[in-house]
C-alpha cells in the first residue's frame, strides 16, 4: 500500500514539476524578433544545440529531447539579435521535410539532435531513422520518424506513430 501512495506522489511531484517547466517554456515562443540574446539567454539559459546560419550568423535551438517533448529554434545575427523563436517538435513544421532535398545535418540544425537514431529493414535495405518525442497535433505522445534512407544522406520519408514510452503496459520497457 505504501508503494502505491508513494507513486501515486511521485507522479505528481513529477508532474507539477514538468507542468512548471513547459509553462515557463511556452512564452519563449511570445520573445518579440529582434530582442538581444544575452537577454533570451538571461531568462531561458543558453541553447543546448548551434549550426551556422546562412547569414553568418547562427541557428540556435533550445531542445528538450531525448526524453522531453519540445524544442524551440531561432536564428541569430551576427550582431547578437534573435529572429523569431518557434517551436520546432510540431506537426506543422514538422512538413518542412516534404519539400526540397534534406540533410541529415540540415535536419539536425533545423529542429535538433533527435531523441533516438536506430536503423531498420534488411541488411540489403537498412534505413537510417531518426525519432523525435513531441505532441502530435499538440496532444498524443507521439514520435516523428524520419527515415535517411539506405545511403543515410537525405530524407525520404517521415511520419508520426505513438511514443512506446508512454504504453502504460509496457513503461518500463520503453525507450
Amino acid at each position: 500500500m505504501k508503494t502505491l501512495t508513494f507513486t501515486r506522489h511521485g507522479r505528481a511531484a513529477v508532474s507539477g514539476l514538468c507542468i512548471s517547466l513547459l509553462a515557463a517554456c511556452a512564452n519563449m515562443a511570445d520573445t518579440p524578433p529582434g530582442t538581444p540574446l544575452q537577454q533570451v539567454e538571461a531568462k531561458y539559459g543558453q541553447p543546448n544545440y548551434s549550426c551556422p546560419a546562412e547569414n553568418g550568423g547562427q541557428r540556435l535551438i533550445w531542445s528538450m529531447q531525448p526524453m522531453g517533448q519540445y524544442a524551440w529554434g531561432t536564428n541569430v545575427d551576427a550582431a547578437g539579435n534573435t529572429d523569431r523563436i518557434q517551436p520546432l517538435l510540431t506537426d506543422e513544421h514538422f512538413r518542412v521535410l516534404a519539400s526540397g532535398t534534406w540533410t541529415p545535418e540540415q535536419v539536425r540544425c533545423e529542429f535538433g539532435p533527435p531523441a533516438r537514431i536506430d536503423s531498420v529493414g534488411l541488411p540489403s535495405s537498412t534505413q537510417i531513422v531518426w525519432s523525435y518525442r513531441y505532441r502530435q497535433n499538440s496532444a498524443w505522445n507521439s514520435l516523428m520518424y524520419v527515415y535517411f534512407g539506405s545511403d543515410g544522406s537525405k530524407v525520404t520519408r517521415f511520419h508520426p506513430g505513438p511514443d512506446p514510452m508512454f504504453d502504460r503496459d509496457n513503461f518500463w520497457f520503453g525507450f
